[in-house]
This record gives C-alpha cells, sequence and structure tokens, in this order.
C-alpha cells in the first residue's frame, strides 16, 4: 500500500463523492476509503456499491471507514477503524483474513498494538493541524511518523494537514502513503482536484525516490 490513499469526505466536497473518486483513480489513485458520518444506512449502502464498482473498474482498492456491515454488504476489499471503533480482532471474526483492515493510531503504543493483533497497515494521524476532523487531536508531526517506522513492519499512511507544500517531507520521514483532503476535494473543479492528486503523488514519488537513493549508500550529499 503505497501513494496518494484517498478519502471521501462529502462535506467538504463541492463536485460530490462519485465524481471525487472518479476523480481520483483517473490520477493513478490505488486505495479509496469510503467515509460519510451523515448519511442513513440505506444511502451508505447504495453509495458504497456504486463507489466499490468505481474502484474495481480502475483497479483500485475499495475501504470503508467504521461500518463492518456496509464493507461486507457492499463487498468492500476492507475497513479502516478508529480507536473508538470495533477492536481490531473483534473486525477480524466477522471479516476473515481476506479483507484488509486498517487502524488508526496516534502514538507507538497503539502503533505496536495494532500491528501485534493483525492490523494490515495503520493510519498514522494527525501529522499536522487539520480542520477536516475536529476531533482528530494535537498534530504529532513528523516525528512520529519516524518514529513509528523504526519500529513496524506493516505500512503506513500519513493523515491530517498534508497538501502539496509538506507532502515530499512526509513520505521522507517513513509514510508509504498520504492522504491530503480539503486540498483535493474542495478545490471547487474537477480540474483541479487532479492537478493537486498529481502534485501531491509527484512530490511524495520524489522525496521517496531521494530518501532510496541515501539509503542504498550511493549519496554523497550533494
Amino acid at each position: 500500500m503505497k501513494g496518494y490513499y484517498f478519502i471521501t469526505d462529502s462535506k467538504l466536497s463541492r463536485a460530490g463523492n462519485e465524481s471525487d473518486v472518479l476523480s481520483a483513480v483517473s490520477c493513478g489513485v490505488k486505495v479509496v476509503q469510503y467515509r460519510n458520518k451523515n448519511a442513513e444506512t440505506l444511502q451508505m449502502y447504495q453509495e458504497a456499491v456504486r463507489l466499490r464498482e468505481i474502484c474495481r473498474d480502475s483497479g483500485s482498492l475499495f475501504l470503508v471507514n467504521d461500518r463492518i456491515d456496509i464493507a461486507l454488504a457492499a463487498e468492500a476489499d476492507g475497513v479502516h477503524l478508529g480507536q473508538s471503533d470495533m477492536p481490531c480482532l473483534a473486525a477480524r471474526k466477522l471479516l476473515g483474513h481476506d479483507m484488509i483492515i486498517g487502524v488508526t493510531v496516534h502514538n507507538l503504543a497503539e502503533a505496536l498494538a495494532a500491528e501485534s493483533i493483525g492490523a494490515d497497515y495503520l493510519g498514522v494521524s494527525p501529522i499536522f493541524q487539520t480542520a477536516t476532523k475536529p476531533d482528530a487531536g494535537k498534530p504529532a508531526g513528523i516525528r512520529l511518523i519516524e518514529e513509528i517506522r523504526t519500529e513496524v513492519e506493516i505500512p503506513l499512511i500519513a493523515i491530517g494537514g498534508i497538501n502539496h507544500c509538506n507532502a515530499g517531507e512526509v513520505v521522507r520521514a517513513g509514510a508509504d502513503g498520504l492522504c491530503a483532503i480539503s486540498c483535493v476535494v474542495a478545490g471547487g473543479r474537477q480540474s483541479g482536484s487532479r492537478w493537486a492528486v498529481r502534485h501531491i503523488l509527484c512530490c511524495g514519488q520524489r522525496k521517496r525516490e531521494r530518501r532510496d537513493y541515501e539509503a542504498s549508500g550511493d549519496f554523497c550529499g550533494a
């Protein structure tokens, strides 16, 4: 799991979730998380089915935030769980071993615990100040990514206040992927969203290549 990890946000979006997801996958996004805190169950199920089809047609993974029932009913690829959601172990009993389970973590202890009980990846949050999720907590900075990266082996997805200006810094710290919600879905026009996704992907890729080059021992400090 690498690159840009897209999360829907119907409150911020000006084009709608389906349009946003179509725009994201057209830019090469390979992981989409469907998050909709305000929809009724029927509406959420119907929208999840449509988004799953978009993702399936593009070869992208489709995950559902929190709602294990919706993930199962819509035949999603997995779920993403927060610290106050159903525990990862209990979710695994319901989902089996073929579905992906991601867990949000805010510190090293939570990261180690999630990995030990079978999480497939971690959402490390919040890295920077964000208004997208008011209850996200105090920003941890890239130091948290660096700290967790040295202790866990599963993929890390950085979330919270990330944009084209700091995306490279986040990847350089050890994140395998990142999510930037507001600068993509609230941009107004679809073309603006596409530009934002491409730019963030490029920033992260350039920094990743430089980090890998340094780690190879061939880097001379130039």
